[in-house]
């Protein structure tokens, strides 16, 4: 991937800056606290600032710093009114009504408006947007309707009576819909900013406008070092600390590691050795996420894989435990099943969503087991090799899963496996065009429910691309939510039975809960780390 040297150039610049001034008097470590300048380390690069068309954390996280919502996290991740100064539902929870701060501007200096939302939304259930989370919108009035191009993006349940009035009619209750509103995918969109781009809207830094605590600033779509600049115009400007972030990628932990290590970057992720040789040091956090690393095979591309047999054999070669012990080494634990710790509990038992819903055998390691199985499998699908590409990412952790899982897979009988390394943003589209016969896939939450992992392999998602489809689990998650959303216990049953259908038929097979393991300078402080959404917000972040 080509990089923006000036850019690298003069982050290298301000990181040593700040480490010269960082090795001064203690005057001198003052003055660096007065910049309030935070360096910061990421895996992957951005993919976009399009709200409407992010899928990733990496661009998620950006999209949080560089915009603001309805409602925006506190540092215990509780949703408080943010744009919005007040809220009224009605119609037994199904009518929500915001009236909007006045003070409220874009960093370009337009006012925002309730219009800001309204068009926000309709843009993204806009089949022509081709946005793969409109289904994150489908609770609201139309949204699914429009999404499939059966009604007009302006029948969707959203509107503004008058200019800083905001309505949403939903289709029933939603008990997280709070949570939903701080995500970036709700925040507004700037119509005029939008229309003026076209198709440029979110590729390059100036092809964006903000909203939220900071603007994003040399970005130019492909390199590894963009920067975030406290925004003037935010509403609660007063409040923000940090006048700069300055972000750059470093695939491997190595080089971050190193980075931090000499003064020239506030924190860094940790694999492997480097967690043992940290985790008893001021500034490390274990940071535990809702996410789930899979591996992912393609139906549509290998017919080999329709077979339950040969999904059953390839998730029972490989030793999860292996894995997370002796490979990954970062406190990642081995996956009870697609949905992770920290979905919910049972509202009558109080059991946690993954312990209710487990299914070992999908997720269990026997060798022997396996290979009798896909010789059954063979037989039925009438092969007797497979011969794939698994499709990673070239970041050091996807790499060495990736190798782990070539090494155990490949002593499956007539088994091949080889590996495939491209950078991230690459990796995401053809992800998203289903182009890979076998890939390793991460699904992060975005709220504490079991819905938001299960609907990934509803039918009619648009992150179904790997051929799966089970009338059954289609008739669980929408009972769940269709028919039982407001009846707690039955809802609950629901998804557990659909999570269970979801492993027997070995739809995905799961692989790890993942850690992000992190090392932060302590001299940053008011850093909290979110772990079923966007990971970190840097609004309130100051340094010293």
């Amino acid at each position: 991937m080509r990089i923006n040297k000036k850019v690298v150039s003069f982050g290298l610049i301000a990181l040593t800056t700040a480490t010269l001034a960082a090795c001064g008097k203690q005057s001198d470590s003052n003055t660096v606290s007065k910049k309030q300048v935070l360096n910061w380390s990421e895996i992957t690069q951005l993919s976009t600032q399009d709200p409407s068309l992010a899928t990733d954390t990496t661009s998620f996280q950006a999209l949080l710093n560089t915009g603001d919502g309805l409602y925006r996290l506190d540092k215990n991740n509780k949703p408080q009114l943010s744009l919005a100064t007040k809220a009224k539902t009605s119609n037994q929870g199904k009518t929500y009504d915001f009236y909007l701060r006045k003070n409220a501007k874009w960093s370009n200096g337009d006012p925002l408006t309730a219009k800001d939302f309204v068009y926000s939304y309709k843009r993204t259930v806009n089949p022509a947007t081709k946005s793969q989370m409109s289904f994150y919108l489908y609770q609201i009035k139309n949204a699914q309707a429009i999404s499939k191009g059966q009604k007009s993006p302006d029948t969707l349940g959203v509107s503004a009576p008058s200019k800083y009035h905001l309505r949403i009619q939903l289709t029933r209750p939603l008990p997280y819909f709070k949570i939903l509103l701080s995500w970036p995918l709700f925040f507004p969109q700037n119509q005029k900013v939008v229309q003026k781009y076209g198709k440029l809207y979110g590729t390059q830094a100036k092809y964006t406008v903000s909203s939220g605590p900071f603007t994003l600033t040399r970005w130019n779509g492909n390199n590894k070092t963009w920067t975030l600049i406290k925004n003037k115009n935010y509403w609660d400007a007063k409040n923000v600390k940090l006048n700069k972030v300055n972000e750059q990628v470093s695939e491997s932990t190595t080089t971050s590691y190193n980075l931090f290590e000499a003064g020239k970057a506030d924190e860094t992720g940790l694999t492997g050795e480097q967690v043992a040789a940290n985790k008893n040091k001021a500034g490390y956090h274990a940071r535990l996420s809702s996410a789930i690393k899979r591996l992912e095979l393609n139906e549509n591309k290998v017919s080999a894989f329709k077979n339950l047999k040969v999904r059953q054999a390839f998730s029972l070669a490989i030793n999860r435990k292996q894995l997370t012990n002796n490979v990954l080494k970062d406190g990642s634990i081995p996956a009870k099943g697609f949905v992770p710790s920290g979905m919910g509990n049972n509202p009558k038992t109080g059991t946690p969503f993954e312990d209710d819903a487990y299914v070992k055998s999908a997720v269990s390691y026997n060798l022997a087991k396996a290979k009798q199985l896909l010789r059954e499998g063979y037989k039925e699908s009438k092969t007797n090799s497979i011969k794939i590409t698994l499709l990673v990412s070239d970041d050091d952790t996807s790499k060495q899963t990736a190798e782990f899982l070539q090494s155990k897979l490949d002593q499956l009988p007539g088994v091949q496996i080889s590996v495939q390394t491209i950078p991230y943003t690459q990796l995401i589209s053809r992800q998203t065009a289903g182009n890979y016969q076998a890939t390793i896939k991460n699904w992060q939450a975005v709220f504490g429910d079991p819905i938001n992992f299960l609907d990934v392999f509803q039918k009619g998602s648009s992150y179904l691309n790997n051929g799966w489809n089970n009338n059954q689990f289609n008739k669980l998650l929408n009972e769940s939510e269709n028919v039982y959303g407001n009846q707690p216990v039955k809802r609950w049953a629901r998804l557990v039975e659909a999570e269970k259908v979801l492993m027997k038929d070995q739809g995905t097979i799961p692989l790890v809960q993942v850690a992000k393991p992190q090392l932060l300078k302590t001299t940053v402080k008011g850093v909290s780390f979110n772990p079923t959404g966007v990971p970190y917000d840097f609004k309130n972040v100051r340094i010293g």
